[in-house]
């Protein structure tokens, strides 16, 4: 049985008030050149909320009921919290566990899929943290597994396709969900570069990567999952298709497409009546769900005549933080791969990440933990 001190929940970060957006947007851009006009463009983003992103209350909610469900379970592990890019910052995090006696952690990076910011990059900060603190060797991190296609964070997308479908069928009397509604299942659009770099080479993903792969791969169950109203066996034929949001990098880097709002622009030409915006590649409600769906893509589907329902992400839904904790146990009880419970074919993925895996082609490889060089 492993032995760990500590859970350490590892989130992004986002600014907890107006004097703290730019600084935070430093944070997250540093060593991009990347100038103050368009940070002050993205800002406009947490602006608009009072300067407050709503994913720090969210990981402290997460926090609170993963020490809960740990503690209803008989496992004696503290949960401790920090972030990338600002504070309770990781480094200062890391520190702290040390002081306490806590030089075993078992890290929850707050994403889901493989690619270099949702994972290496996770994996980069704390192994930078334990140089800046002095704390290497002394301090040991492993990571859970990326749990893209655990039950635990499929099933709430589950439930809520299937009630989005019910609220379509509401708002739009006599509407036919297998040819005039379309789910769009979104995520954040990377580079191409680093796409093409997630997961393992030696799968062999082709265009898109690993990143790609396993999001058309949960798409695919929870599609298969949907059944008529009234009718346990036959199977919708809602269309379906994986779009992409949040872009950031310049015009002439390819990222990934379709963006969301191009997508919603050709539906009505194709006599879709309605979507269910589905936030695939998120764990709650933060500002790229808050602004880019329910502001832009809402507003983008007003504008084309579309009726949208989004469906909530899994946040702290029960299904998601027991299966978290599930994941906790799988490293502490050693679970062999094959009991490991995977929704797609794809998984379960790897406790340790494999060789080279998520490059960020443009940095290199910085040193990491949780995974084999480089």
């Amino acid at each position: 049985m492993a032995q760990y001190d500590a859970v350490l929940l590892a989130g992004f970060g986002g600014p907890e008030g107006q004097d703290d957006v730019i600084p935070f947007l430093r944070n997250v851009t540093g060593g991009r050149g990347i100038p103050e006009e368009r940070l002050e463009v993205v800002a406009k983003h947490y602006r608009h909320y009072g300067g407050i992103s709503p994913i720090n209350d969210q990981n402290r909610v997460l926090k609170a009921a993963l020490q809960v469900e740990l503690s209803r379970r008989g496992i004696d592990l503290p949960v401790i919290w920090g972030n990338r890019n600002w504070a309770p910052y990781l480094r200062d995090t890391i520190s702290e566990a040390h002081e306490a006696g806590q030089n075993r952690l078992l890290a929850i990076a707050t994403s889901a899929y493989s690619s270099y910011s949702g994972c290496r990059q996770y994996r980069e900060d704390f192994a930078a943290a334990l140089s800046d603190k002095n704390l290497t060797g002394t301090v040991h991190i492993d990571k859970i597994r990326q749990f893209f296609d655990h039950p635990g964070f499929v099933d709430p997308f589950i439930t809520g396709v299937t009630q989005g479908l019910k609220d379509v069928a509401l708002a739009v009397p006599g509407i036919d969900v297998d040819t005039e509604v379309e789910i769009l299942f979104s995520t954040h659009s990377i580079p191409m570069t680093d796409a093409n770099k997630s997961g393992p080479a030696e799968r062999g993903f082709g265009e898109g990567g690993a990143y790609a792969a396993q999001h058309r791969a949960v798409a695919q169950v929870i599609m298969d999952s949907l059944v008529e109203p009234g009718d346990d066996e036959a199977k919708l034929r809602t269309q379906w298709q994986l779009v992409y949001q949040s872009r950031s990098g310049p015009p002439s880097m390819p990222w990934l497409e379709p963006d969301i709002n191009d997508a919603i622009a050709l539906l009505p030409a194709r006599g879709i009546r309605a979507v269910i915006i589905v936030p695939l590649g998120f764990v709650s409600d933060h500002m790229e769900v808050l602004w880019d769906l329910d502001n832009e893509a809402l507003e983008t589907s007003e504008k084309f005549g579309i009726t949208a329902v989004r469906v909530p992400t899994p946040g702290v839904s029960p299904d998601f933080v027991s299966g978290l904790v599930d994941l906790i146990e799988e490293r502490l009880n050693d679970t062999p791969v094959e009991d490991r419970p995977a929704k797609t074919a794809l998984g379960p993925w790897y406790d340790v990440c494999r060789p080279g895996c998520c490059e960020n082609v443009r940095l290199g490889f910085k040193p990491a933990v949780a995974g084999m060089a480089p």
